[in-house]
């Protein structure tokens, strides 16, 4: 017999009637509160671009983080000019790259969530204008502390530039030619450190300082105009969240100890110094207390969550360890070049300039047809390369010419796409929308982590393996030993007194003993890079096309 009326609910289905209620209720909630782009009202999903606002969105977002890369290096062959013209010490003057970086370092990471806040292409925008700004007034500006008050708010408004630039290219290309996205925005990251002391070099001898960071106006305005204009109606979803204050905090307490301890250390003579212990407990207690704390925190500054990722924390992890080798090879040779070998700022970054060469070449190549193999087989093919070039370079003889040294650096540059390229996709692989934005913050910030790591490490290491040959060569130096018999006897000849024959000894015990200590600061890095190809296998395997990421 049937009925004609409904049964009544029972107990489970009256819960889960309300419970349905409620989570539509909070979930209309959510939607009120996000502000999404334009084209996200309606929850469309805007098509990528192609033809030349594609082309122009790329020169535009490459020249922006080219800039804001620059910027970190070539002011530093500058220090001594800028230092003396203000009336401060050239120890002094460092401050003026490091208040910099401080403030750099602080910013990366909370790229995501302002991304989240404003919007990205407000956000690059805001950026890339700010920096113009900052960049004109560290020109005018009166005097030191001004300077350096005016880096560290360049500094600080430079932040969001880079991970923006990678973040806003990829989700402008099509799934199929993000490789080609990623092959362009690591061209501007490795080819920018490169070029910034040839540039800051050329610039200070042939004009002023100041013009080191007039240069950033035009490319600025340019890069502000294109991407407002090329952009427009594609901002990214925004969301009304609450500022994060304690993760805030340990964020800057810690990152800025950190960096802070990590520029300074050398000179301080690591933990024989107290400021340096301060810093590193400072730095230690921080970090540790913002990864506790942002891995629960709802509305966290850092999404530490992509770590669940294993091609992410894979990939980062590669990443940071290659780049602090990567880093610390590029610093030490300049470094021998221009203390021993007698190289002007100028020469030494031409002499270095061929690591760049390849990567230009061959950067679009490798990002257009990494989809056909397998992303790892191609960053082993880049730490192998790495570690042929440091071997190679590693031969270098106190007499070596500047075109011995160009090939060992173009050698040695020849890993450059086969390691940022497809590392970069490996990074990305699987994310989408602003998780990339997210990605690319965390990413870049650990980046330029390891490379302040691997500057503050490996020039302590050269420093103290300089001390060290130079103490083994003296002990070998002495009367009753033929060679240093014979070349006493030649100086003698020559006409040269006991003094000035013991100073020229020492010099050439000075040359060699600091080139001794080059070679194995390169052979260390060769070695270090074929350990890292074991790790890469930690990875799962993936080809480009799946690497790329969504919408």
């Amino acid at each position: 017999m049937s009925s004609n009326h409904t049964e009544p609910m029972n107990q489970n289905e009256v819960h889960d009637k309300v419970h349905d209620k409620a989570h539509n209720k909070a979930h209309d909630k959510v939607q009120t509160d996000a502000t999404p782009a334009s084209s996200s009202h309606t929850g469309t999903v805007l098509p990528p671009l192609h033809g030349a606002p594609l082309v122009f969105l790329t020169l535009a977002t490459a020249l922006s983080t080219f800039m804001e890369v620059l910027d970190t290096t070539i002011a530093n062959v500058a220090v001594p000019t800028i230092s003396g013209s203000m009336g401060v010490s050239a120890r002094e003057g460092t401050s003026i790259i490091s208040s910099y970086s401080l403030a750099a370092a602080i910013a990366v990471p909370l790229t995501g969530w302002l991304a989240r806040r404003f919007g990205e292409v407000r956000l690059m925008i805001a950026s890339v204008l700010l920096f113009t700004l900052f960049s004109v007034l560290c020109g005018l500006a009166p005097n030191y502390d001004m300077l350096v008050f005016f880096r560290l708010m360049q500094g600080l408004v430079s932040g969001p530039m880079v991970p923006l630039g990678q973040s806003i290219m990829m989700n402008s290309y099509p799934p199929e030619k993000r490789g080609v996205a990623m092959a362009f925005w690591a061209m501007t990251v490795v080819i920018a450190p490169v070029v910034g002391p040839v540039l800051g070099g050329y610039i200070t001898e042939e004009y002023s300082w100041h013009w080191i960071f007039y240069i950033n106006v035009p490319i600025g305005l340019f890069c502000a105009y294109s991407i407002a204009t090329l952009l427009k109606g594609r901002e990214s979803k925004t969301t009304k969240q609450p500022i994060d204050i304690i993760g805030l905090s340990l964020l800057v307490i810690g990152v800025g100890s950190l960096q802070f301890m990590l520029e300074h250390a050398n000179d301080l003579g690591w933990f024989e110094s107290n400021k340096v212990i301060i810093l590193t407990i400072f730095a230690v207690v921080g970090l540790v207390l913002l990864t506790i704390w942002e891995w629960y925190e709802r509305n966290a500054v850092v999404d530490l969550h992509l770590l669940r990722s294993r091609n992410f924390a894979i990939g980062v992890s590669l990443q940071t360890i290659g780049f602090t080798i990567f880093f610390g090879n590029m610093v030490v040779v300049p470094l021998w070049l221009q203390t021993v070998m007698g190289y002007d700022s100028f020469h030494s970054g031409l002499a270095v300039a061929p690591v760049a060469v390849f990567s230009v070449l061959f950067s679009p190549v490798i990002g257009m047809n990494m989809h056909k193999v397998d992303l790892r087989y191609l960053v082993i093919a880049g730490f192998g390369l790495f570690a042929f070039g440091s071997w190679y370079s590693s031969l270098l003889t106190p007499d070596a010419t500047m075109n011995q040294i160009m090939i060992g650096r173009f050698l040695f540059g020849m890993g450059i796409p086969f390691f940022f390229i497809p590392l970069g996709a490996l990074i990305m692989e699987g994310l989408h929308g602003e998780e990339l934005t997210h990605a690319a913050g965390l990413s870049n910030f650990l980046r330029t982590l390891g490379g302040a790591i691997g500057t503050a490490v490996f020039v302590t290491l050269w420093t103290r393996r300089t001390i060290f040959h130079h103490a083994r060569l003296t002990e070998n130096a002495v009367p009753g030993t033929p060679a240093y018999d014979q070349l006493m006897n030649q100086l003698g000849h020559a006409g040269m007194n006991s003094t000035q024959r013991y100073t020229l000894l020492d010099g050439l015990i000075s040359q060699q003993a600091a080139t001794q200590s080059t070679l194995d600061i390169l052979y260390l890095t060769g070695v270090l890079f074929l350990v890292m190809i074991v790790f890469v296998f930690f990875a799962k395997p993936v080809k480009g096309a799946t690497a790329t990421g969504g919408h």
